[in-house]
């Protein structure tokens, strides 16, 4: 397969070594053979303890390849999300309900994830866009999410879902995959996230323990210290980072934001997700809890114009938590102009750092504001594009997006 000169050597230009899974050549495509195995599963130096594929407990729950073959070929939209369509001759990745010419059966590898398609070298189909909210999923999502907001204090079983007409597996796969954390995992954080705000308005605690579905006292006050660290009584002086995910051309993004302002621009498959979101805990001293405020109402819309090529610059105010070093970098890349780059080289000179290119390097990659602090403006010296935390499909539509954006402001 030819490689256009832009792309560079891509991911492989980093030196960090990373898991990469099994594959096996065919018609000039790379294709996992096996996806990476999920945290927590051994896998002994000589293999033996691996967990075959049909021990895992989400394995159990996949739908067969002939079921997923039948779904292809009716392009049936309930399976949009279960499994993705990967042709090899093409290289591009589909939802089974895509409406473009169906594929050879022989040039197609299902997969169960975005990531594993993205690691297997294929690229979403420009279609369907795999990688956006479909409107079905958005309409059961919505319903869900104010389910919870109606009445927080309720407890949902699967088999409470399932009476609800919800499918437990498309829930736990959804919020898994997107949101990096369970349904279960986010009720409860919604729920401490709306016990902060009650008593920072003055409820009584024993009320918002009521309000909030708890028995008793005791156990409210031990989940709100597991979650925030203290005690309700001392609620003032807790910090939250609000977070909401975010729809986009490119694939979901999950943005964060504190009362001081936008602090987490993430693209939700990201390797390092987990990494940041930790880092930036550990930095600002805040639990992260689902929810909004104007910050991310205001980055929401500011975001929609940018894809739509209706803005240039990002005005939401933004919290940096880094150290000297890295916020030098950071407030220099949002010096670079829409529509332009800049090499490592020349981004260490302008803060003052020549040589250290290297250093720019990784700071840019440890950046946890997408976007709108465009690392994704950052490029090798002679032009070509390298590694970006999102991928490098990503970073060449943004860059092409923003040519085309600039052209209209000319």
């Amino acid at each position: 397969m030819k490689r256009d000169a832009r792309y560079g050597s891509g991911m492989n230009a980093t030196k960090t070594k990373r898991a990469r899974p099994n594959i096996v050549k065919g018609a000039g495509r790379l294709t996992p053979l096996n996806p990476p195995l999920a945290r927590g599963e051994a896998d002994g130096a000589n293999g033996s303890n691996r967990r075959k594929a049909s021990d895992r407990p989400e394995a159990a729950n996949r739908p067969k390849p002939s079921e997923m073959e039948r779904a292809m070929n009716a392009r049936d939209a309930s399976y949009d999300g279960i499994f993705y369509i990967c042709v090899r001759t093409t290289g591009i990745f589909c939802r089974p309900s895509c409406s473009a010419r169906k594929p050879k059966l022989k040039n197609v590898v299902f997969l169960h994830s975005v990531r594993d398609c993205l690691l297997g070298g294929f690229r979403p189909c420009k279609r369907c866009h795999p990688l956006a909210l479909d409107k079905e999923s958005a309409t059961w999502l919505e319903q869900l999410i104010n389910l919870v907001e109606r009445s927080p204090g309720e407890r949902y079983t699967d088999a409470n879902l399932s009476e609800l007409g919800f499918s437990p597996f498309r829930i736990r796969r959804y919020f898994t995959r997107n949101l990096h954390m369970t349904f279960q995992a986010y009720h409860r954080a919604r729920r401490m996230g709306m016990a902060l705000r009650q008593l920072r308005s003055g409820d009584e605690a024993d009320a918002v323990a009521v309000d909030q579905g708890y028995e008793s006292l005791s156990g409210f006050r031990d989940s709100f210290k597991r979650v925030f660290g203290t005690t309700p009584g001392d609620c003032d002086s807790i910090d939250c980072i609000y977070t909401k995910k975010i729809d986009s051309p490119i694939g979901p993004l999950v943005a964060g934001a504190t009362t001081e302002g936008v602090c987490l621009l993430e693209f939700a498959d990201r390797r390092a997700f987990q990494k940041q979101v930790a880092t930036l805990r550990s930095r600002l001293k805040a639990a992260c809890v689902p929810g909004r405020n104007a910050h991310l109402d205001q980055l929401e819309r500011e975001l929609r114009e940018y894809f739509s090529g209706s803005r240039t610059e990002f005005t939401v105010p933004l919290v940096i938590a880094g150290n000297d070093f890295q916020t030098r970098v950071w407030n220099e890349l949002r010096r670079v102009p829409h529509g332009k780059t800049m090499s490592y080289s020349e981004l260490a000179r302008q803060i003052g750092a020549p040589g250290a290119q290297r250093a720019v390097g990784r700071t840019n990659g440890e950046n946890r504001i997408a976007i709108v602090i465009p690392c994704h403006r950052v490029v090798r010296s002679d032009g070509t594009l390298c590694g970006y935390g999102g991928g490098v499909w990503r970073k060449k539509f943004l860059l092409d997006l923003e040519q085309k954006s600039s052209a209209l402001f000319i």
